[in-house]
């Protein structure tokens, strides 16, 4: 059980209090967390530590490697699992709930407060009969892709630190359990609102929009109408972000509504993958035996799940304000996807056929199994690198002067909007099988990987020629490496 730091800790600094535990019981359960013995400090995220002014060298103090591991709390630290439910590969699941975090409470920063969770840290009442662990290899790739997909410009959920400890956990063999503080303004979910709905809770359904539109869509104003403000501009953050993961080439493989996050953030890494070659059908679950959460269905499954929010707040919005937050979600996705594309191209400005151009480079890579990401960091130094992937038959040929005709439209020297394509099309995204390194060394007790690769993908940008190995796909020992719920 995590004991109280006493006063005058490195960490005394930090000031806590817990706006969302204040909502009452009704909404989470108060739940001391239990530390995992043995423990060690894996991964920091200075960044991360920025947003809540955390001092540069605490996180080198024993009692950081305590708080990170669930072995011990700050003072003001509040404790809470959350209550939620959520629709999972498209059926109402009932009752979920936060089975393995704890929201330890929300400190102030230069950008506003940012709530602290702690993940792995032990049974809760909503755990399911589970162990309310987490284990190094989970826990490696969550914080490894909450940094990274800050850094390639995607609204995420981010991550402070990661500890691992002795503690043996079961999954599909026995592994170690770990720990990761993970950071959001909030942690609300759309399955939050979902639950009030199904459970007739229409009091406190209302009482969890206020908070949210009070505490973060302060701009929907006052009086019954801004509820509808508010489900809008929800609908229109998701579709924003949907088009962010489709241009970065990421698939979130489990994308139930109560991984979603009422303020548009990426939520929950538990299986997820970046295209390697582009397949449109890509699946990065293998437990989502139907294909439901697939690379190109998932600006689908994002109205979807924007169908379902509406639902669970039909007590506080009619029916026809719904329907008009709902008509916002194509309009956006695509003129988000758009200026996403023109910025890989290297585009200033816009014609009515850019779409078309980026339509047939799709299908070109799809049909030549071209890897998604080195395809256009190519196309970002030349047009002969990306030739060199693409092949120069005929269709390629057409394509690459379709491209060029639409370039000499375009204002500048070809230098700088090369440069300013290298700072959009990432030389390096966070694939499997780089990951799996890491976990693997990180379980031998070799931690340098991790701290290698967070290095890497928080620059994602640039060339770390020491690690173009890592932007190769996988090599046969990881052919067949595959991710899953346990993930």
């Amino acid at each position: 059980m995590a004991i109280a730091l006493p006063r005058g800790t490195p960490l005394d600094d930090l000031r806590f209090a817990n706006s969302f535990a204040a909502l009452g019981d009704g909404f989470s359960e108060r739940r001391m967390p239990a530390g995992i013995p043995g423990a060690r400090l894996v991964a920091f995220s200075p960044a991360a530590a920025a947003l809540i002014d955390l001092r540069p060298g605490e996180e080198q103090s024993p009692e950081f490697a305590a708080l990170a591991s669930g072995n011990a709390l700050v003072a003001g630290m509040e404790p809470v699992a959350a209550l939620y439910g959520g629709h999972q590969f498209g059926v109402w699941a009932g009752q979920l709930g936060d089975g393995r975090a704890l929201l330890l409470g929300e400190v102030a920063g230069e950008a506003g407060p940012w709530e602290l969770q702690l993940k792995g840290g032990g049974v809760t009442a909503f755990s399911r009969f589970a162990d309310g662990r987490a284990v190094v290899r989970s826990t490696i790739r969550e914080f490894l892709a909450s940094e990274a997909m800050h850094h390639l410009g995607v609204p995420t959920t981010r991550a402070l630190a990661m500890a691992a400890g002795d503690e043996p956990v079961l999954r599909e063999r026995v592994e170690r359990a770990a720990t990761v503080i993970r950071m959001a303004p909030s942690f609300v979910r759309f399955g939050s609102f979902e639950i009030f709905h199904y459970r007739k809770q229409h009091a406190e359904l209302r009482t969890l929009a206020d908070y949210v539109i009070d505490r973060f869509y302060p701009e929907c104003g006052a009086g019954d109408e801004r509820y509808a403000r508010f489900f809008t501009a929800v609908v229109e953050r998701t579709a924003a972000l949907m088009a962010r993961w489709q241009a970065v080439g990421f698939a979130h493989g489990v994308m139930n509504t109560d991984n979603f996050s009422i303020l548009g953030l990426t939520l929950d890494y538990g299986p997820y993958g970046f295209l390697e070659t582009y397949e449109p059908g890509f699946i990065c679950n293998h437990s989502d035996e139907a294909g439901r959460y697939a690379f190109d269905r998932q600006p689908t499954i994002g109205l979807w799940n924007c169908y379902a929010l509406a639902e669970a707040l039909s007590s506080l919005i009619a029916k026809g304000e719904l329907e008009a937050g709902l008509a916002r979600f194509e309009p956006v996705y695509r003129a988000t996807f758009m200026a996403l594309l023109r910025a890989k191209l290297g585009l200033a400005t816009q014609r009515d056929d850019d779409a078309d151009l980026g339509l047939e480079a799709f299908r070109l890579l799809a049909a030549r199994r071209i890897d998604w990401t080195n395809f256009w960091r190519a196309l970002s130094h030349s047009d002969a690198a990306a030739t060199a992937l693409l092949g120069a038959d005929e269709s390629s040929r057409s394509w690459f002067a379709a491209y060029a005709a639409r370039v000499a439209a375009e204002p500048g020297d070809d230098a700088a909007r090369r440069a300013g394509m290298r700072a959009t099309n990432p030389k390096y995204v966070l694939r499997n099988w780089v990951a799996q390194e890491a976990i693997e060394a990180c379980e031998a007790g070799d931690d340098s990987v991790v701290h290698a690769l967070y290095d890497v993908v928080r620059a994602p940008f640039d060339e770390h020629a020491e690690r173009e190995a890592w932007t190769q796909q996988a090599p046969a020992k990881y052919a067949g490496l595959s991710v899953s719920c346990s993930s």
